[in-house]
C-alpha cells in the first residue's frame, strides 16, 4: 500500500476573499491528513497560502481591479437576482479562458488530484479528464439544478417550473463558458463536446461534486444525481501572529456588546451614501457599532462606532448583538457558527438565497436589497434583531449544531478514495 505523504492534492480557487480563504483552510485540513497541498488563486492571496505552510501557484487576474473596474461596479450595482449572475457570467468570460490556460500550466508540473472550485470546475473537469489527473468540485453555493427550489432571484415555480428555469439558467451561464471552453479543449487537442454530453459523462462516473455549505443550512436536493454531497463548511484558518487591533479590543470592553456592519469584498461608487445610512441606522437603533471598511473603503467616525480592517470573524462575531451583512457565502457562515442574529443587506449574485435561508432557520428578522436599503428599514431590523430573544436562541441553537459539523473530513474520504481509485 502506497503511503499518502507526499501525495499531491492541487486546489483552484478563483474570485473574492470569501471565494478562497475557505479553500485555504480546507488545504490546511488536507495538509494535516498527510498530503502535499498545492493552492492555485490570484497573487493577492499568496501571503494567506504561503504562511498556512501550503505551496503557492499563481492564476492570473486580480479580483480586486475586476470589482472596481466599471463593468464590475455596474454587475454589482445590478442587484442580488438572475440578471445579475447572468452579467457577471458574461463580464467573467475572457478571464475563464486566461483562468483555463493559467490551471492548465499549473497542472501540467504535476498532481495527483484536481479539486477545482466555482467557476474553475467546467474548465478544470476537461483538464483532469485529458491529463488523467481524478477530480472533483468543490462549491460554496449550490449551482446543481432541482425541482426542490428555483434559482436564486426567482420565486417558488412548483417542482416542474424549478426545474425548468434551473435548465434555462445552466444552459445560459454554460453558453457563456462555451467559447472558453472550446478554446481549451484545442489547447488541450481534443475534439469540441457539447455542455450536455459532459453532464452525461459526469452523472455516469458519478464525479463528485462537494458542497461546503452545512446541510442544515441548505440540505441536499432530493433529486440531484449520485455523487453530488453537502459536506459541511469549510471554514478559514486565523492569519498567524495577527492579533485584533488594540482599539477594537478596548471598545468592545467599554460597553454593551455591539451590532456588526460589513460587506466584505464588495465595491460601491457610493460608499459615503451607505456610510450615511448606516451611522444613521445604527443611531436610530441606540446600539453602538463595528463596521468593517471592507473593499469599499467604508470608515465612520463616533464614539459609538469604531471601523476595523481584516478581523477574524471567529473571534469577533461571537462577541456581538447581531451582525449586519451583505449575506456572502463565508459571512453568512461565520455568522451562523457564532451563534449570533443576522441582517442581510444582499448584493449580487447568491446572496437574496442565504438571506431567505437565514430566515427561514429563524436568525434573522429579515433581509433588505442594498439598492433599497434606508436608514429606517436598517433600523428596524436591528432592533428587532437585538430585542427579540427568540432570533437570539434560536441563532445559538443552530451556531451549536454548525460548530460540531466537520465539512472537510468528506473531501478527505473523497480525495483518498480518488486516489485509490486511480
Amino acid at each position: 500500500m502506497t503511503t499518502e505523504q507526499g501525495e499531491h492534492v492541487l486546489i483552484a480557487a478563483a474570485g473574492s476573499v470569501g471565494d478562497v480563504v475557505p479553500f485555504i483552510g480546507l488545504g490546511v485540513r488536507l495538509r494535516d491528513a498527510g498530503f502535499r497541498v498545492s493552492v492555485a488563486t490570484y497573487e493577492l492571496f499568496a501571503g494567506q497560502v504561503r504562511e498556512q505552510g501550503l505551496e503557492f501557484q499563481p492564476l492570473p487576474g486580480d479580483p480586486q481591479a475586476m470589482d472596481r473596474s466599471e463593468e464590475g461596479l455596474s454587475w454589482q450595482e445590478g442587484g442580488a437576482g438572475l440578471k445579475s449572475t447572468l452579467q457577471f457570467l458574461r463580464m467573467m468570460a475572457e478571464h475563464i479562458r486566461e483562468l483555463n490556460t493559467g490551471l492548465l500550466g499549473i497542472a501540467q508540473q504535476g498532481a495527483d488530484v484536481l479539486l477545482l472550485s466555482g467557476f474553475l470546475s467546467l474548465g478544470g473537469y476537461h483538464i483532469g479528464r485529458a491529463l488523467g489527473i481524478p477530480s472533483a468540485a468543490l462549491n460554496l453555493q449550490p449551482v446543481e439544478p432541482t425541482g426542490d427550489y428555483p434559482p436564486v432571484g426567482l420565486p417558488q415555480l412548483g417542482r416542474w417550473g424549478n426545474s425548468a428555469a434551473w435548465s434555462a439558467v445552466v444552459k445560459l451561464g454554460t453558453g457563456s463558458q462555451a467559447k472558453p471552453i472550446k478554446q481549451l479543449r484545442a489547447e488541450l487537442g481534443l475534439p469540441p463536446v457539447t455542455y450536455r454530453t459532459v453532464r452525461s459523462e459526469q452523472r455516469a462516473r458519478r464525479w463528485p461534486l462537494l458542497y461546503g455549505f452545512s446541510p442544515l443550512v441548505s440540505p441536499r436536493a432530493s433529486d440531484w444525481r449520485p455523487g453530488v454531497e453537502v459536506t459541511g463548511y469549510w471554514w478559514p484558518v486565523r492569519r498567524p501572529g495577527r492579533q485584533p487591533p488594540p482599539q477594537l479590543v478596548d471598545f468592545l470592553r467599554a460597553g454593551p456588546p455591539p451590532v456588526f456592519v460589513g460587506f466584505g469584498s464588495r465595491s460601491f461608487r457610493d460608499s459615503e451614501r451607505i456610510t450615511g445610512i448606516v451611522t444613521a441606522a445604527l443611531r436610530r437603533a441606540g446600539v453602538r457599532g463595528v463596521l468593517q471598511s471592507g473593499w469599499a473603503g467604508l470608515d465612520i467616525s463616533h464614539d459609538d462606532v469604531i471601523t476595523v480592517g481584516e478581523v477574524p470573524h471567529d473571534w469577533l462575531f461571537p462577541q456581538l448583538a447581531a451582525v449586519v451583512h451583505h449575506a456572502g457565502a463565508g459571512t453568512t457562515a461565520a455568522g451562523l457558527r457564532a451563534g449570533v442574529p443576522a441582517i442581510g443587506v444582499p448584493v449580487i449574485a447568491d446572496q437574496s438565497f442565504w438571506c431567505s435561508r437565514m430566515e427561514a432557520l429563524g436568525i434573522s428578522p429579515g433581509s433588505v436589497p442594498l439598492g433599497k436599503l434606508t436608514p429606517e428599514r436598517l433600523a428596524g431590523l436591528i432592533r428587532r434583531a437585538t430585542q427579540d430573544e427568540t432570533h437570539r436562541r434560536r441563532a445559538a441553537q443552530i451556531g451549536r449544531t454548525i460548530a460540531a459539523e466537520d465539512g472537510a473530513a468528506p473531501v478527505i474520504r473523497t480525495v483518498r478514495r480518488l486516489l485509490r481509485d486511480a
